[in-house]
């Protein structure tokens, strides 16, 4: 009989962090809907809904999927496929005149 170790436990996240966590995405909610009501924003309407969305979606993901916790090749995994999504997605808004 072999003994396996187990990988060390990381901590969890308290009920108070997922809180904050959803104040914080509650903020970047109410300021996507201010940018698009404010008319003298509309120049940057485009880049900020696609970093504000990218913001939540990371924020979602590394928290709620526990993706902060898991190796870091995960994240990195993550983070390479959102920023290859967000540069074909880039692309075809400027191809198709989208975006100047």
């Amino acid at each position: 009989m072999s003994l396996h170790s187990q990988p060390p436990e990381h901590a969890h996240p308290t009920p108070l962090t997922y809180a904050k966590v959803a104040i914080v995405l509650a903020l970047v909610t109410a300021v996507e809907v201010a940018i698009f009501y404010m008319e003298s924003l509309r120049p940057i309407f485009l880049p900020a809904f696609i970093v504000l969305s990218a913001v939540k979606f990371t924020l979602v993901a590394m928290f709620y999927m526990h993706l902060r916790f898991d190796s870091r090749l995960f994240s990195g995994l993550f983070v390479g496929g959102l920023l290859l999504a967000a540069s074909v997605i880039i692309a075809l808004l400027a191809l198709f005149q989208i975006i100047v």
